[in-house]
């Protein structure tokens, strides 16, 4: 198999089911910031800091391929075969979630993101997480998309944040509360 192909050599590209569209399009834009996405949660993965966390990435990392199936998919094409999403993948996060808060100080203040690079990697990639859920809200509004991508996206940004928190603790880096001038 050759990695070139040339069919997208004038700017179009095809959805899963043969459809041709503009590499400008909403959904490629939607789908590459999910690639995109994925691609930030490796590098956080690879920070030493996540050493123990990395089967829990992977996971992440594989839901944002069920993602961008989803979203590669030609609208009402039923005869791609795709991998799913379930509720479960969403209460996945949440338990996540709920275990690293139990380990962490309430939040009082707003914090700026930083201290640690692994932290700011994790704050970048929290950054993409909320363009890429902006990004399937509008694609939505044009044509339906699954909710559920919707609810996952939206509580993949809240672990990412938690996790930022998490591994400000786990590096000892102090958190810098943002102080507003008034």
């Amino acid at each position: 198999m050759k990695i070139y192909t040339k069919t997208g050599d004038q700017g179009t590209t095809a959805l899963f089911g043969g459809k041709r569209v503009s590499k400008a399009d909403l959904r490629i834009e939607t789908y590459g910031t999910i690639d995109e996405l994925n691609s930030w949660i490796g590098v956080l993965r690879d920070q030493e800091v996540n050493q123990y966390r990395q089967e829990e990435l992977i996971e992440v990392q594989d839901r944002l391929f069920t993602i961008g199936s989803i979203l590669a998919t030609e609208p009402g094409n039923t005869k791609v075969k795709i991998p799913s999403l379930v509720e479960s993948d969403v209460a996945f996060l949440e338990k996540k979630i709920d275990s690293m808060e139990t380990m962490l100080e309430p939040m009082k203040v707003f914090v700026l993101p930083g201290g640690h690079s692994a932290v700011s990697f994790g704050h970048v990639t929290r950054t993409v997480c909320r363009r890429a859920e902006r990004l399937v809200i509008g694609l939505d509004t044009q044509e339906k998309v699954d909710a559920l991508v919707i609810q996952y996206l939206n509580r993949l940004s809240d672990y990412l944040f938690v996790l930022c928190r998490m591994m400000t603790k786990d590096t000892r880096t102090t958190e810098t509360p943002w102080k507003p001038r008034m």
